[in-house]
């Protein structure tokens, strides 16, 4: 648990409970575990480089996120002060965007208090996250997921989770990002791990990653 009382997951036994726990309740999961197989842990650091990170992927194909990333890590470009001390045409030649040099600046200069995010329920994370320029929900929910490990954030604007959710459950069309978060209440207090089967599926569904 974390200090606000929320379930974190740490490890892949977490993962593990929490897909058996869904499975059981939804058989469409379970249909979708069987597919997918053993979900992936999908933890990282938190911090300011995982959060650039995720300012990065905004509204981009794996792909094009993954090369604009190695590039910035070879340019040495994933650290605050670097990232306000570089050039607009040094952050454009890593592929950044004028929009996305404003934001990963933006961060650069917030002083986020990544320690006591930590301590903070999820809630309270992605509301301060979200003051940021650039930080909408999206990024805050993926931050929380992925840096945090909070085991019941969601994150109903990606597009690959209403997508996957479209083909998993055989809704008429694509739910809207309202329509997916409250379908997702009742995969409570497992929603990161519903996220994790969603992406799963969609992966072998699609034959292409939906999430870095």
């Amino acid at each position: 648990m974390s200090a606000a009382g929320e379930r974190i997951i740490r490890s892949d036994a977490c993962i593990s409970e929490g897909a058996q726990w869904l499975a059981a309740r939804e058989a469409r999961f379970g249909e979708a575990l069987r597919q997918t197989g053993p979900l992936p842990l999908r933890l990282r650091k938190d911090g300011f480089e995982s959060l650039l990170d995720a300012i990065v992927s905004q509204q981009l194909s794996v792909a094009a996120a993954d090369s604009i990333w190695k590039k910035l890590k070879a340019a040495r470009l994933t650290e605050p002060h670097r990232i306000a001390a570089a050039s607009e045409e040094e952050l454009r030649a890593c592929g950044l965007s004028r929009p996305k040099i404003r934001y990963a600046r933006a961060l650069a200069e917030a002083r986020i208090d990544y320690a006591a995010l930590r301590k903070m329920a999820s809630e309270a994370v992605i509301a301060r996250l979200t003051e940021v320029p650039g930080i909408g929900r999206w990024t805050a929910e993926i931050y929380a997921m992925f840096s945090l490990g909070r085991a019941d954030v969601f994150a109903p604007g990606d597009l690959a989770l209403q997508e996957a959710a479209r083909m998993l459950f055989a809704l008429p069309g694509r739910p809207a990002e309202r329509a997916l978060r409250d379908m997702a209440e009742a995969w409570a207090p497992w929603r990161a791990v519903a996220a994790r089967i969603l992406w799963a599926y969609y992966r072998v569904a699609k034959e292409r990653e939906g999430i870095r």
